[in-house]
């Protein structure tokens, strides 16, 4: 039996579940032996075991188990996830797909699993996979508020970087600088995504995510920790951060990202059930540009086009244009 942990602050009683394996890997089922658990070193972590992490009120934390880590990645060779749900409950996000395969009670952002035994399982599989590059992470974000207490992401970058695998790191997380002494001097990149330059606009999309500024701060320190780093904007959206790019472009310029990506808002599944149900509480007179956006193919086409050709203006006006990828 496993705890579910209750958020900070709160004072129930706790409640068990029982773990459970996972299967959202694209390989094949792999079994963990008692020699990935023996090897010296392997899983040491000097630092003392953190408190429990702030996280958002009334999130469920599931310990569960997987059989596999690695998934063949888009964009790059591998990605990997260590855990389930985010906590940074962005309006936006994509992986809300994932509950499709892996039903909770809990709305997106009110859970995580947590895969207890992502180290040993990876550690296994680097064994027989060849080394490539590793983006980090596609369905989570890996510093999210319980990365904190559990360092699965931390052991697992260990790992891959030990068996001479490249990471790509993207993250709306602060807490990834408790990593640099392990990622500096390493083939890594180290990318935030930004959405919106507003501080309170960001809070309202991504309530659960670091702050812009927080953000930032992640991107001078990797450089100066002589990381390459990224800077991803996106998903824009339409009539906030579409509407803002020249301040956007504007911090860009203020920490030099060795790159600039760029992404409009896509309708991904579950993912306008949840837009449209934010812009009804918040910015109603928005619902219908965002419909057509989304749902109108001629409208979309102009839209993207448009966007495409300012980005590459307040590229330009920054000297950044070069950067984009």
């Amino acid at each position: 039996m496993r705890r579910l942990l209750a958020a900070e602050g709160q004072r129930g009683p706790h409640i068990s579940v029982t773990s459970q394996p996972v299967g959202d890997s694209t390989i094949p089922p792999v079994s963990v032996d008692s020699s990935d658990r023996q090897q010296p070193g392997l899983f040491d972590d000097q630092r003392a075991p953190a408190p429990p992490p702030p996280a958002l009120p009334g999130v469920a934390v599931r310990e569960v188990t997987c059989r596999g880590l690695l998934n063949c990645g888009s964009g790059a060779d591998y990605s990997f996830n260590c855990y389930r749900g985010c906590t940074h409950a962005c309006i936006y996000c994509y992986a809300r797909f994932m509950q499709r395969f892996h039903p909770h009670d809990e709305p997106w952002g009110r859970f995580v699993d947590v895969k207890i035994n992502a180290a040993e399982v990876l550690a296994r599989e680097v064994r027989r996979r060849p080394p490539g590059s590793v983006f980090t992470c596609s369905a989570c974000d890996g510093w999210q508020s319980v990365e904190r207490h559990y360092r699965l992401t931390r052991r697992c970058c260990q790992i891959l970087l030990d068996a001479g695998f490249r990471l790509t790191i993207l993250t709306k997380s602060e807490l990834v600088l408790r990593d640099l002494d392990i990622l500096r001097g390493r083939d890594v990149s180290v990318g935030v995504t930004i959405t919106t330059a507003d501080e309170n606009e960001a809070h309202q999309w991504e309530p659960g995510a670091a702050s812009v500024a927080a953000r930032l701060k992640v991107l001078r320190e990797a450089r100066a920790a002589g990381l390459k780093t990224t800077l991803m904007f996106g998903p824009l959206l339409p009539e906030i951060s579409d509407d803002g790019l020249g301040r956007l472009f504007a911090l860009a310029a203020d920490v030099q990202p060795d790159r600039i990506w760029t992404d409009v808002l896509n309708n991904r599944p579950r993912v306008w059930e949840s837009v449209q149900r934010f812009l009804r509480g918040h910015r109603p007179v928005l619902l219908e540009r965002y419909r057509q956006v989304l749902f109108d193919a001629g409208a979309r086409r102009r839209y993207v086009e448009d966007v495409h050709r300012r980005i590459r203006q307040a590229a330009l006006a920054v000297g950044l244009a070069d950067k984009l990828a």
